[in-house]
């Protein structure tokens, strides 16, 4: 056991608040002794954040272990609980609240024991990072500074430690193959091990799966196969057990799509039973890959440890650092840094070190050779798999560098979600927030504005100075730029003052927005919209203006992309390999920005024109609590599988998209038209797998009838009620942040004095990944969220054993919805949508053979063509709250809940 820390130790729950002296005394005290306690004296606190909103004093500040934690093992998973913590340090879980304290103190004598001891695995780096953290006044520097031993030499930088990527031949294009049945079923064999049970369906679908890798008879004509796999099925080892063989036989590349992060760290860890590591030559063959703003970026780094940063910040980005070193792959997003460090800074410290608006400079970066980044792209250029999301691939099959690195056999796992990717990454947003960021991409930093963004003129002085039309054509560019939104333009449009254009435009869309608004989102404090149709002549007159701005922008961005190319093709002495490197990411760049003004100019080209069908126009004031964000206008596809279609299917070979619930009941219509396949004239494969799970006997829907609606005091004791009787393991899902705040409220503080801890998205100061850890790690604890939470959260066992959905998920009747609902069947539209979030939300319940659960609907408004959403054989009972207390205190009993079913035939 190790020496406790001789420090006052602080806990507060939502059952009350708990204060440890430093020489080992515990006691219960009121919020505002234990705020006095902090304030006088530095206390040992888990979580300080949390710790802040338990007491109500957002001013909190202590000893925090998790930033200890986050030193001392960086890229080390820890669940920031006393619970977590005590496990991840090898300690005695904490019986009680009243325990807790002590914990926290033996933990931080474990922390500084690791520091001290000679076999402590990430030595390298500490005593130069503490250094540091002692100049910026780190609490726990000067308690850490007598642990940590100077070392003998001294300690290379952070930036020369980290390993370089090297440069590697193109990949040649895969072969034809065609991979027989035998063989998959061998492979499927090989990959689920020996004695393993044998799943007919799961055998099925891996040969159903395998005619996607077939050689491909006509040009834009994919294999395209939609694959409904119920639960258990295993359908992450059937597709990859045809991949890998294809992959080997081909020499190819096989990219699988998810929409969530927990599912790509979920096929990290399968895709080991098909290959190593690493290869025999060092290269992985299995890589997973982000969008840019997912990693560290070296020169944010840089930038924040050499002043960039102050206060706080500065302390997270020397533990970002510290972690940097130690990084398997340099994700910060769902990869090995802690999800909760960013939340214990409060502001977006992260974000900022990530490149988020891609100002990255390429081969310009004086850690080009050592970026994260840049070894991913590398790495999946040369993997036999790589894991990615479907937002990245259909970017990357839109306008990605590299033509041969374009995925051409794609598995979209999570398939009922391309839709809603497509649709935002086919959109178009003429708004202030991207306007301004194309100014500062153009421009650089103005006046006092800090940070290591460089304009054009910055990034490219070398190639204005050799060749005058580049350099005119930036100079044309950057007055021409003085048209965007500046810094103040949100004031200024409130003012009625707007300056250029571009803000006298989103002046005009304003007005004409808070006008025509008729929702009631403006006493609400929510965002507010209306059609981009009717409108004044004024704001018709303001858009031929703006887009003639946008013109002159984009006509001297397309030139100077043409001279980069001419100065690439008649290189001259001084470009280097290097210098060539940052031109073509330049010109990357440049098309990026002339793409998006074309996109702008096509939008404001059609205001007070005839409306185009294809498309969904429509003028927003984005608000949060009353104020205002943003302002602009959005265009979307009325089907944005059109653009899907031509930029993902037409030039693959083989793409399957696959889910749980990708059809509509027995129904294959709606996921066709989901898929593309009308847009390129594909008939598509459609395979069907049941889950192997005993739902009649393991699972029970509960529609509770006697809850009223806007009931806010009936709905929170509900909630309470289920979850007392459930003990813990309760998913609550709703469709308004408000009404979640509210429940979580009255209910918290009761629940936690009966030892049933409560956590909830946008209340708790902590990220939804690190949420679902705690929720997954506690049978006790349950989880109050939103929409994040109805998708892709797996949590199998006891830990989950109660879904509670606080009304039918209606879909918010804004303008795009109205459109789409127009054009797809009406009501029946609406009744897909809510059927498909059903089935989501009722998957979360049974994740294995073992689970068992109940899945409770408190709204008596419940339409009975709705349950089709449920898996055939599922008890649906109607009942009173009383009675549903008494199954879920009960368990499930499923034969007995058969009788007493209703008739589940859609009425």
């Amino acid at each position: 056991m190790p020496e406790p820390v001789p420090l006052p130790a602080l806990h507060a729950s939502h059952a009350g608040t708990w204060l440890r002296d430093a020489n080992g005394a515990t006691r219960g005290c009121s919020k505002g002794e234990a705020i006095m306690a902090a304030a006088d004296t530095p206390v040992l606190l888990l979580n300080a954040p949390l710790v802040a909103t338990r007491l109500g004093y957002p001013d909190l500040s202590g000893l925090d272990l998790l930033e200890l934690f986050a030193f001392v093992h960086p890229a080390r998973f820890c669940v920031p609980t006393p619970k977590g913590l005590a496990h991840a340090l090898g300690l005695r879980e904490p019986e009680s609240d009243h325990k807790v304290p002590e914990l926290l103190q033996e933990a931080a004598g474990a922390l500084l024991e690791t520091c001290a001891s000679p076999d402590w695995a990430e030595r390298e780096g500490a005593w130069s990072a503490l250094q540091s953290l002692v100049r910026l006044r780190w609490p726990w520097a000067q308690v850490l500074a007598p642990h940590v031993a100077r070392p003998e030499r001294a300690e290379k930088w952070l930036f020369s430690r980290l390993p370089e990527w090297e440069e590697a031949p193109d990949r040649p294009p895969p072969g034809q193959v065609l991979i027989e049945e035998p063989e998959i079923e061998a492979q499927l064999a090989h990959l689920t091990g020996a004695g393993s049970e044998r799943r007919e369906g799961q055998r099925l679908y891996a040969r159903e799966v395998g005619k996607v890798f077939a050689p491909r008879a006509k040009r834009a004509a994919p294999h395209l196969l939609l694959a409904q796999a119920g639960t258990g099925i295993g359908k992450t080892l059937g597709y990859l057990a045809p991949a890998s063989l294809w992959a080997s036989a081909a020499r190819g590349t096989v990219w699988v799509s998810t929409y969530t992060k927990n599912l790509q760290r979920q096929l990290r860890g399968e895709s080991r039973r098909a290959w190593p590591e690493r290869r025999a030559d060092g290269t992985q063959p299995v890589v997973v890959r982000k969008g840019r703003e997912n990693y560290l970026c070296l020169l944010n780094l840089e930038d924040a440890l050499q002043g960039g940063f102050g206060g706080r910040a500065a302390i997270l980005a020397h533990l970002v650092a510290r972690w940097a070193g130690y990084s398997r792959d340099g994700d910060m997003i769902g990869g090995d840094l802690p999800g909760w460090l960013g939340t214990l800074f409060r502001k977006r410290g992260i974000a900022a070190l990530t490149d988020q608006r891609g100002e990255c400079v390429y081969a310009g970066c004086p850690h080009y050779r050592k970026c994260f980044i840049e070894r991913a792209a590398r790495a999946s250029a040369q993997a036999d798999l790589v894991i990615a999301n479907h937002a990245l691939v259909m970017i990357n099959a839109a306008r990605g560098r590299d033509h041969a690195q374009r995925p051409t056999r794609i598995v979209f796992d999570e398939g009922h979600h391309v839709f809603d990717a497509a649709d935002s990454t086919f959109a178009a947003a003429l708004t202030g927030q991207e306007a301004i960021e194309l100014r500062r991409w153009i421009v650089g930093p103005e006046r006092k504005n800090k940070g290591r963004r460089r304009g054009l003129a910055a990034r490219l002085a070398d190639v204005a100075s050799y060749d005058d039309a580049g350099g005119e054509a930036i100079e044309a560019a950057l007055e021409a730029a003085q048209a965007l939104p500046s810094d103040g333009w949100l004031q200024r449009l409130n003012d009625g003052e707007p300056y250029g254009p571009l803000e006298a435009l989103l002046a005009a869309v304003r007005a004409c927005t808070y006008a025509r608004d008729e929702s009631g989102g403006q006493e609400a404090g929510y965002g507010i919209e209306t059609e981009a149709a009717g409108l004044p002549g004024n704001l018709i007159e303001q858009a031929q203006a703006a887009r003639d701005a946008l013109a002159a922008i984009r006509r001297p961005l397309v030139k100077l992309g043409v001279r980069l190319e001419a100065v690439v093709e008649e290189a001259p002495d001084w470009l280097d390999g290097q210098g060539r490197a940052r031109i073509e990411g330049a010109r990357h760049s440049l098309a990026w920005r002339v793409d998006l003004l074309q996109a702008w100019e096509a939008l404001l080209d059609r205001l007070g024109g005839p409306a185009d069908p294809e498309f969904v126009d429509w003028l927003a004031v984005d608000r949060s609590e009353a104020r205002e964000f943003d302002v602009g206008i959005h265009r979307r596809w009325l089907d944005p599988m059109n653009p899907f279609a031509r930029v993902v299917l037409e030039p693959a070979h083989g793409v399957m998209l696959t889910s749980a619930t990708l059809r509509d009941g027995d129904d294959w219509q709606n996921a066709i038209a989901r898929s593309g396949a009308p847009h390129i004239e594909v008939e598509p494969m459609l395979a069907h797998a049941e889950s192997p799970f005993d739902y009649a006997a393991r699972a029970e829907v509960l529609i509770v009838t006697d809850v009223k609606r806007g009931d806010l005091p009936a709905l929170a004791g509900a909630y309470a009620r289920l979850i007392e009787a459930a003990g813990g393991g309760v998913l609550g899902l709703f469709t308004a942040v408000r009404r979640l705040r509210a429940v979580h409220g009255r209910i918290a503080d009761r629940l936690a004095r009966a030892g049933l801890p409560l956590y909830a998205q946008h209340v708790d100061p902590i990220d939804t990944g690190t949420l679902v850890d705690i929720f997954r790690d506690d049978p006790a604890a349950s989880l109050l969220g939103t929409d994040a939470l109805r998708d892709g959260v797996d949590v199998p066992g006891r830990s989950l054993r109660c879904v509670v959905m606080e009304q039918v998920p209606w879909p918010r009747p804004d303008i795009l919805h109205r459109a789409r609902r127009a054009a797809n069947g009406g009501s029946a539209y609406d009744d897909r949508i809510i059927r498909a979030r059903l089935a989501q939300a009722f998957g979360r319940l049974i994740r294995s053979k073992d689970d068992a659960g109940h899945f409770v609907v408190l709204s008596s408004a419940f339409p009975s063509r709705l349950l089709g959403a449920f898996p055939a054989g599922t008890p649906v009972i109607r009942l009173t709250l009383a009675d549903a207390l008494q199954r879920v205190a009960a368990g499930v009993s499923g034969a007995e809940a058969a009788r007493e079913s209703e008739d589940r035939q859609p009425s």
